[in-house]
C-alpha cells in the first residue's frame, strides 16, 4: 500500500501523537504533558504519514519570533514532532516531510526555521546548523562562594507559589527576549509549559518551586524556579538543588537569586541545566573548577529565505562581502549573494542592510549550514573555516565577516519546544 502524506486533523491527533511517542522510545508522557503539548499544536503545521490507518510518520511547526542579534524578532518556524516509525525507516519518509514542511515554510513567508535535534546528526543534510550552544553546571556549594555585586543584599526575595507568580515572571522573560539572540517571544500557552510538573517527571524531588526578586519599588525583577532533591548518608544530609530557571532584569537580582539557591539547608550542590555558555554565575562563583560544566547543542538554525534572513539582524561593524553559498536542499537560496550594512546600521537589524544576488566574484564560499550555525552570533565564520566548511578566497574576507556576524552575547533558547 501507498504511503499517504497530509495535514493533520485535529481528530486525528492522539493517534499521530501515540506515533511520536513509539518513535522515541514508547514511554507516555505524563497525562498533564500530553494535554499541554495537544493544546500548543498547530494542526495546520502538522503532518502525518499514513499506511492505511497506522501513522508512521510526523512533523510539525509552531509559530515563534525568534530574537536575532540587534533585538528584531523574527518569524520562525519552530519545527517539532518529527518522528518515523522504526517499520518504516529507510523509505524516503523523513526526507519527504522536511522537503514539505520547508516548501510550506517559505511559501508563509517565515525567513528561518528552527529546531532542537534529539540526533543531530541528522538535520546536517536538510540544511540546519548548530547555532545555539547549552551550558550545564555542577557546583559544590560547601566549597564554592558567590562574589556578589553592590545592591545585592538590598533585595527582597519571596518563595511563593509558581502560578501566582506567573505573569509577574513573564514579565521579567519579556524583558530579557531582545537582549540575547534565540529567545523566543512567549506565544500564548507556552507560558504554561514551565509550570508542567508531573510527579514521574521529578526522579524523586520535590514539586516545582519558585522565589521571586523584587527591588526597592516592589516590582519583581527576578526569579527562579527549582526543585529540592532530598536524600540523607550517614555523615548526614546529601540534597541537591534542581534548577529550572533563573531570570533577572539586573545584576544584583541575579546574584540575590543565585545565593539563595546555594544558601538553601541541607544541600550541599546545584544543578543547573540548559544555560546560556555565557551565564555570568561563572563570574560570580569562587572557584570555577569547582562549577563543572559541560556544554551541547541546543538549537539548531535553518535559513529558509537567505536574504530575508541576512536582511533581519543587524551587525557588529560595517560589511560588505559577496559569498558563494551551497544549498540542495532549498535551491532557491543557492549562488552568489552580495550582504552589505554600513557604518550606520550596526544594532538596527534590517533598515540599511542589504542582501542582493550578484554576478561579482565570490570572497567566501560556504553552505547554507554554516550561515545558519554563524547566524545568531555564538558561532564565528574564523572558526567554521578552520574546520574546512568555509573557504576565504579573498584574503581578509573572512575576519572583516566574521566580526560583522559575531555577536555581544552568546545566543541561548530558554526552553525546548
Amino acid at each position: 500500500m501507498a504511503l499517504e502524506m497530509r495535514v493533520l486533523q485535529a481528530d486525528e491527533w492522539d493517534v499521530w501523537y501515540d506515533h511520536l511517542e513509539l518513535a522515541f522510545g514508547g514511554v507516555p508522557d505524563a497525562p498533564a504533558e500530553r494535554r499541554l503539548y495537544k493544546s500548543l499544536t498547530e494542526t495546520e503545521r502538522s503532518l502525518g504519514v499514513w499506511d492505511g490507518e497506522t501513522c508512521v510518520g510526523s512533523a510539525g511547526a509552531f509559530t515563534f519570533r525568534l530574537s536575532v542579534p540587534g533585538g528584531a524578532l523574527v518569524p520562525a518556524a519552530g519545527v517539532t514532532t518529527v518522528g518515523v516509525c522504526p517499520t518504516h525507516r529507510r523509505r524516503g519518509v523523513l526526507t519527504s516531510m522536511m522537503r514539505r514542511q520547508l516548501d510550506d515554510i517559505r511559501a508563509g513567508g517565515e525567513p528561518i526555521a528552527v529546531l532542537t535535534a534529539s540526533d543531530p546528526a541528522i538535520y546536517g543534510r536538510f540544511g540546519y546548523g548548530t547555532a545555539v550552544y547549552a551550558l550545564s553546571v555542577d557546583i559544590d556549594t560547601t566549597r564554592v562562594r558567590l562574589a556578589v555585586p553592590p545592591g545585592t543584599d538590598g533585595v527582597r526575595l519571596r518563595l511563593v507559589d509558581p502560578r501566582e507568580a506567573l505573569a509577574d515572571c513573564e514579565r521579567v522573560y519579556a524583558g530579557l527576549v531582545a537582549r540575547r539572540p534565540g529567545m523566543p517571544a512567549r506565544q500564548p500557552g507556552w507560558e504554561e509549559q514551565a509550570l508542567v510538573d508531573p510527579a514521574s517527571a521529578r526522579g524523586g524531588a520535590s514539586p516545582l518551586k519558585c522565589v521571586v526578586a523584587e527591588g526597592a519599588d516592589g516590582e519583581v525583577v527576578g526569579y527562579a524556579r527549582y526543585r529540592v532533591k532530598a536524600d540523607w548518608e550517614q555523615t548526614g544530609a546529601d540534597g541537591k538543588v534542581l534548577v529550572q530557571q533563573v531570570e533577572a532584569l539586573e545584576p544584583a537580582a541575579y546574584a540575590a537569586l543565585w545565593r539563595y539557591l546555594f544558601e538553601i539547608d541541607l544541600t550541599w550542590q546545584v544543578q543547573a541545566y540548559g544555560r546560556p555558555v555565557d551565564d555570568p554565575v561563572l563570574h560570580l562563583v569562587s572557584d570555577v573548577r569547582r562549577a563543572r560544566t559541560r556544554q551541547r547543542d541546543a538549537l539548531h538554525v535553518r535559513l529558509v529565505d537567505l536574504p530575508a534572513a541576512l536582511e533581519a539582524r543587524a551587525y557588529g561593524s560595517p560589511v560588505d562581502v559577496v559569498m558563494e553559498v551551497e544549498d540542495a536542499f532549498c535551491p532557491w537560496n543557492a549562488g552568489r549573494w552580495r550582504l552589505t550594512a554600513g557604518a550606520g546600521d550596526e544594532g538596527k537589524g534590517g533598515g540599511g542592510v542589504v542582501c542582493t544576488r550578484t554576478d561579482a566574484p565570490a570572497e567566501l564560499e560556504l553552505s547554507v549550514r554554516e550561515l545558519g550555525a554563524a547566524y545568531l552570533g555564538g558561532v564565528t565564520l574564523t572558526s567554521l573555516a578552520a574546520a574546512g566548511l568555509v573557504r576565504e578566497l579573498r584574503p581578509g574576507a573572512l575576519a572583516r565577516a566574521s566580526r560583522a556576524f559575531a555577536g555581544d552575547v552568546a545566543p541561548w533558547l530558554p526552553h525546548g519546544f
